[in-house]
């Protein structure tokens, strides 16, 4: 596939856009403890968003890699997980915060570091969110890309570090969405120092979906909820 658009995205840096229907969006780590807070949703009617606990609980898991699909809170796909060599994407921990991070890290702030000021994901995530005409209220569940959290018996969380440099995820839109993401710490890393690692996003025209496509199959709540999304796309489409 050729990339149609691609940016490198360095730590504690943010990004968003609208993404068509029809895309592969591959994610590539150049190092470890790398971690990319994203968030999605419609790009037609924000108000339909990335909906963590029905995909989760509709796909029987706690992450997230090849063949799992990110459900909306109307039970349509925003996008597919196609491809993945990481093996494990945390969608449980969240973002990091303003307070989290100057625990962690020290306090920094851009009065006095200026672009070297550590950056936490709230707020990297709310000032994109202000770029698409949305606020702070608008914040949603991310999934943290290349981070692996495991959940123990007793309901507590485990950040577990695994390899990630050169590592790559893709994505496929399954309409046209809007991707809100940050590259910034999860939450749960115990390292005291700030991750390293920059992210490129790469954008290329996928592959239509096949008849044994994997996430389609997986099963099926996932079919039921690529014919919601089917459905949605054919009522909207124009005649010519």
């Amino acid at each position: 596939m050729t990339a149609l658009y691609s940016i490198t995205i360095g730590p504690g840096g943010k990004w968003s856009a609208a993404i068509g229907k029809g895309k592969s969006i591959t994610l590539t780590a150049a190092g470890d403890r790398a971690n990319l807070s994203a968030m999605f949703y419609s790009a037609a009617a924000s108000s339909e968003r990335y909906n963590m606990p029905d995909s989760l609980k509709a796909q029987h898991t706690a992450y997230y890699t090849t063949g799992h699909v990110l459900m909306s809170d109307q039970g349509r796909v925003l996008v597919s997980v196609t491809g993945d060599s990481v093996g494990w994407h945390d969608p449980l921990a969240g973002y990091s915060t303003r307070q989290g991070t100057d625990d962690k890290y020290g306090k920094t702030s851009y009065q006095q570091e200026r672009n070297a000021w550590l950056r936490s994901g709230e707020e990297n995530l709310i000032v994109e969110l202000y770029r698409h005409n949305l606020s702070p209220r608008d914040l949603c569940p991310p999934v943290n890309f290349f981070s692996k959290v495991v959940c123990e018996l007793d309901g507590t969380m485990r950040y577990v570090p695994q390899a990630t440099a050169g590592r790559s995820v893709t994505l496929r839109t399954e309409m046209d969405v809007l991707m809100v993401c940050s590259n910034t710490p999860n939450p749960l890393d115990p390292a005291n120092t700030y991750p390293s690692a920059a992210i490129e996003i790469s954008v290329a025209d996928a592959p239509p979906v096949s008849d044994d496509d994997l996430c389609v199959n997986r099963c099926s709540e996932n079919r039921r909820a690529f014919e919601n999304t089917w459905n949605a796309c054919a009522l909207m489409k124009g005649a010519n």
